[in-house]
Order: structure tokens, then C-alpha cells, then sequence
């Protein structure tokens, strides 16, 4: 990793350029997100699949970041196509994304998910990367960029709350098309970085990154914690639709979650506990959260509940890329970002079918093992949280 000696300086008006840009990419692709994460399933269902496939069909994003997304990352990184990459991706999922809304049948619609999935899934890893890049590269910090992908997020699903309940569910993913259409455009607007320098040294060594036990521990924890979260993305929606909420109340859970990430996406800059202090912190959040959800909580529990989402997500996505930005030197960071999401895609796939299986089951039972998976993670960043505290570099993801 480049010292701040070797790291050029920017001036501030490029760094505001830069800040502007990705702040814009992020907005567009997490309204995305905002848009598919709580419909999508809602869609799903509206068109006549039942529980099981879609608990297969959520898990299809999962599936691709570990099978499809590291190749796509290697080779942009091989490439130095960083910004290439990203345009070709966010145009192949508004057209992915399209071709899915005219299918009905069970196995079609997965299987125009599955090539959907194979260029969206690649997209935010690639555009972590970036920013990362940009991140050394200006001097910035991390939470003040990303939070703008949370912030389009809560817009996202707002908008597609207030419509639900004025349009057919089964109109629903044209929304979802239109926005995916809108990061296209704005991928478009990104500014080319330079060529890392190859020969910077490695935190940890110049040894691969999967030989790399800090690495693979993080990577390992965040993806536990992270995925933990499955069963509230396939099915919190369909779960709280079943009990009465109309999409609004629907639309505005997902937003208080999401408005306390874009809390501590804000704060983080302040933040002065270790990046892996973070991490367990989430881990420890995402327990508490999810045994509490499997309660079935009124909602007069269930709103503040949704609070903990700045910390069993927010919180654990700060620290880690606090991590990774030590931890992967600068002309890996792709190559970096593609492991951690293939590793996050391995388990949230696992945990993503098992979801169907135990909420068709089990109801808001399936929580349990949720909670699990949180334990798990934080077990693990706990174990390692002494190798991790070492101030190897200067740079901060936080």
C-alpha cells in the first residue's frame, strides 16, 4: 500500500469532482438496489411463483458473485478498465433487467435473472474498487461517499412503496428497469483514474491474497454477517405484507434502516474504534436484531427494531472496507473486492436457499439461524481482532 508520501496530491477541486461522480454512481445503482431489493420478491410472487422458487431465484445474485462476478473483476483489473467495466456492466443489467419483466414462467424467469444477475452482480464490487482507488487517490473517506448509494436506496424504496399500492404488482419491475436504465446513463460520467504502480507494498507481504490469513478472515466474518441479512431481503417484505402493512408502511421500514446506515456512513469518519472493533460490533447487533425478528414483532417493536440496520450493516460495511484498504494494496483492489464478493456470494447463496426452505417451513423461525450466522461472523473477527489492529497504513477506508 502507497505511504501518504507517494500518494500524489490532488487538488481540491479534483477531489470534489471525483467525490461528485461517485457519489452519483453510487446514488444510481443503490436506488437500484432500493428499488429490486424489497419488490422484486414482491414481484415475483404477484406473477404466480410460489415460496420455493423464489427462495432459488434470490439466491441467483449470491450464486453469480462466485461464480461469474471474480472473473469479470480479474479481468477489468488485468485490463486497467476499471470505468470500461463498470459502463458495460450497468448497460448489460437495464437490458438483463428488461428482458426479465416479460417473463412468467418459473425456470424462464430464472434464467433471464441468472445472465441479469451475471453483469449487475459485478457492478458494485467494481465500483468499491474505484472508489477505493479514488479514495488513496484524493484523500477522501469512504462512509461519506457510499452513503449517497444509501440515501438513493431509502428514495428507491419510498418511491416504489408509494407505487405499489397505486399500480399492479406485476408492473412492479418496469420501475426496477427504469432505474437500472438511469445508472447506465450516469456510468457514463465517471472519470478515468491512472494506472496504479504494481510495485507498491503489500501490507501484509507481496504474497497472494488468498494466501493472506488476515485477508481471508475478514472477508470470511463479513460475508457471515452480511449474509445473515438473506432471509430479511427475500422475505421481510412478504412477511410483513401477509400481516397487514401496506406497501408504504412496507416502503418506510426499509427507509428508517437504511436512513440510520446513512447515519453511521456519515459519522464514520469520526469513528475511533479499530475498523475490526467495528466489524464485531455489527456482528454482536445482528444477533440481538435478528432473535427479536423472529418473534414476529408489531410494528410498534419492529420500527425501532430496523434501527439496528446502520449497525449490523452499516457499521459492519465500514469497518471492513477499513480493513481492506489496508489490507489489499492498491493495484489489487479489484481483484480484492471480487474475492470478498465471491466469498459473500458463497455464503449468501447457502443462506439465501436455506431461507426459502425454513420460512416456507418455519415462518419468522428462519431469523434463528440468522442470528446464527451473525454469531459466527463475529466469533471469527474476534478470534483475529489482535492480528488485525496494526496501523499498516496511513490511508483510512472510514
Amino acid at each position: 500500500m502507497p505511504s501518504a508520501a507517494q500518494i500524489p496530491i490532488a487538488s481540491p477541486a479534483a477531489s470534489r469532482r471525483f467525490a461528485g461522480r461517485a457519489g452519483l454512481l453510487y446514488g444510481t445503482l443503490f436506488g437500484l438496489i432500493g428499488t429490486h431489493t424489497p419488490f422484486f420478491p414482491v414481484w415475483l410472487k404477484a406473477i404466480g411463483i410460489d415460496a420455493s422458487w423464489i427462495g432459488i431465484i434470490s439466491a441467483v445474485p449470491a450464486v453469480t458473485r462466485f461464480t461469474v462476478l471474480p472473473f469479470v473483476t480479474a479481468l477489468a483489473e488485468r485490463r486497467h478498465a476499471l470505468r470500461g467495466a463498470i459502463v458495460l456492466t450497468a448497460f448489460a443489467t437495464a437490458v438483463g433487467f428488461a428482458l426479465t419483466g416479460t417473463q412468467r414462467l418459473p425456470f424462464a424467469v430464472f434464467a433471464a435473472y441468472v445472465a441479469t444477475c451475471a453483469m449487475w452482480t459485478p457492478t458494485v464490487p467494481l465500483t468499491e474498487a474505484y472508489t477505493l482507488r479514488g479514495v488513496l487517490r484524493y484523500g477522501l473517506k469512504y462512509g461519506p461517499l457510499r452513503l449517497w448509494g444509501s440515501a438513493a436506496f431509502v428514495l428507491g424504496a419510498l418511491a416504489c412503496g408509494l407505487l405499489v399500492d397505486v399500480i399492479a404488482a406485476e408492473r412492479l419491475i418496469w420501475i426496477i428497469v427504469a432505474v437500472a436504465a438511469l445508472g447506465a446513463a450516469s456510468s457514463l460520467g465517471l472519470q478515468y483514474l491512472e494506472r496504479p504502480a504494481t510495485g507498491s507494498p503489500v501490507t501484509h507481504g507481496d504474497k497472494p491474497l488468498m494466501r493472506d490469513g488476515g485477508f481471508l478472515a475478514v472477508i470470511v466474518a463479513a460475508a457471515l454477517i452480511q449474509s445473515s441479512h438473506a432471509a430479511y431481503y427475500a422475505f421481510a417484505s412478504i412477511n410483513w405484507q401477509a400481516h397487514g402493512l401496506g406497501g408504504l408502511t412496507i416502503a418506510g421500514l426499509w427507509g428508517i434502516g437504511v436512513l440510520a446506515e446513512i447515519a453511521v456512513f456519515a459519522l464514520s469518519p469520526r469513528f475511533i474504534l479499530e475498523p475490526a472493533s467495528l466489524m464485531a460490533i455489527g456482528a454482536c447487533s445482528a444477533i440481538v436484531r435478528w432473535v427479536i425478528m423472529a418473534q414476529e414483532p408489531q410494528l410498534a417493536i419492529l420500527a425501532p427494531v430496523q434501527l439496528a440496520h446502520g449497525l449490523t450493516f452499516g457499521l459492519t460495511q465500514v469497518g471492513t472496507m477499513g480493513l481492506l484498504v489496508r489490507l489489499v494494496p492498491d493495484h489489487a483492489m479489484a481483484r480484492g473486492q471480487g474475492y470478498f464478493a465471491a466469498c459473500s456470494g458463497i455464503i449468501t447463496s447457502v443462506a439465501s436457499i436455506l431461507s426459502g426452505i425454513v420460512y416456507a417451513h418455519y415462518g419468522q423461525g428462519v431469523y434463528h439461524v440468522m442470528a446464527g450466522m451473525g454469531a459466527a461472523g463475529g466469533i471469527l473477527i474476534l478470534l483475529m481482532r489482535r492480528r488485525l489492529h496494526h496501523p499498516h497504513s496511513s490511508a483510512s477506508g472510514g
